[in-house]
């Protein structure tokens, strides 16, 4: 999510916010009563219910450590809160497209491979991502792919194409994404072009269409539509494929297909920020994380891939026979990364606001 993905929020979050600290006692905590003063202390800031406090505690017990989780809800806020003088954080979880932003503000530091020796577990297509080919900054955490989320018993036949989101017998049962890039991306693809496109005509072409779909659209739903599928609200959603896998735990009819002109694969990486007092300690953190059987019980709770190939040993079978959670191999070069835009993100900046006012 970007998650956008990344507002995947289960009722472990209530449980989970137990760890949370805010800013203004991370600067005390090292001084509370209990004998916490000498124990060494790791500032996590993650996505919404991205990590279990049952990990957690594992990390802490192991090395002797105590870990303060505090969450944002998009990458956005992610980075807004550190330009805006956030600190105190070591490690945190900025999507794919992210990390590249973040490198070059200078905010991340290079990582040290031999303290990561579960790199080398990595899934293929994760081994050299173009946002970091050779993993200077980033860690893959978690990955998977954006799609067309249906219910079977009602959109028949099986869609294979972005086209779908424009019949009209659908009006009012469609959920788009509320992530400009996502939404973009979706029309870009079905006109056979990059999402990734800098041309101002091809942008102003793809908001044309979405101003002419966007009667049929019933809500623009990032982190609730999985609950619109399994109710039946809408039967066509574009999304993440781990919260349509979790529809389809209450909705046995509800499937999940990536359109055949491709759609947009993404990673949630782990970082360690320039800034951080505790980078030895970061980068056990961040080996922990993506340790096989650890990544396996990440994975099959919130039913995102785990970037671990050798977790899948560890995984039930309905999980990774699920292209909503792992892909097909084949799938894979379908897909396209999201990059940074550059300037050119004022016009998708621009468009996105028209055409939320229509």
């Amino acid at each position: 999510m970007r998650i956008a993905r990344g507002l995947v929020r289960f009722l472990g979050f209530v449980t989970l916010s137990l760890l949370v600290w805010s800013g203004c006692d991370r600067g005390r905590e090292s001084h509370q009563p209990g004998g916490t003063g000498a124990m060494a202390t790791l500032h996590y800031f993650t996505w919404s219910d991205y990590v279990s406090p049952e990990l957690i505690h594992e990390f802490e017990q192991a090395h002797g450590a105590r870990v303060v989780v505090d969450t944002f809800s998009s990458n956005e806020e992610l980075l807004a809160k550190l330009q805006g003088g956030a600190s105190g954080y070591d490690v945190t979880v900025p999507s794919d497209f992210m990390v590249s932003i973040m490198a070059a503000q200078g905010m991340l530091a290079e990582l040290d491979p031999a303290a990561l020796p579960n790199l080398k577990a990595l899934e293929p297509h994760l081994q050299h991502p173009a946002f970091d080919p050779t993993h200077r900054y980033a860690v893959p955490y978690l990955w998977g792919t954006v799609g067309i989320g249906y219910d079977s018993a009602v959109v028949t036949p099986t869609p294979d194409s972005w086209d779908i989101l424009w019949e009209n017998r659908y009006r009012g049962r469609i959920s788009m994404l509320n992530d400009q890039r996502e939404v973009f991306g979706a029309v870009l693809r079905s006109m056979g072009q990059s999402m990734n496109t800098t041309d101002p005509t091809m942008i102003e072409a793809a908001k044309q269409k979405l101003i002419a779909q966007k009667p049929l659209v019933k809500t623009y739903a990032s982190d609730h539509y999985d609950q619109l599928l399994a109710s039946g609200d809408v039967v066509l959603a574009q999304g993440w494929g781990g919260p349509v896998a979790r529809a389809m735990r209450d909705r046995p009819s509800i499937r999940y297909v990536v359109p055949k002109e491709g759609g947009t694969i993404w990673a949630d990486c782990l970082v360690v920020l320039r800034s951080s007092p505790n980078k030895a300690l970061a980068m056990q953190f961040i080996n922990f994380l993506i340790d096989a059987r650890v990544a396996a019980r990440t994975s099959e709770r919130l039913l995102f891939a785990a970037s671990n190939r050798e977790a899948r040993a560890w995984i039930n079978k309905d999980i990774l026979d699920n292209p909503a959670v792992y892909p097909p191999a084949e799938l894979i070069s379908r897909m396209e990364w999201m990059g940074d835009v550059g300037k050119a993100m004022r016009i998708y900046d621009r468009a996105w606001t028209e055409l939320k006012i229509q």
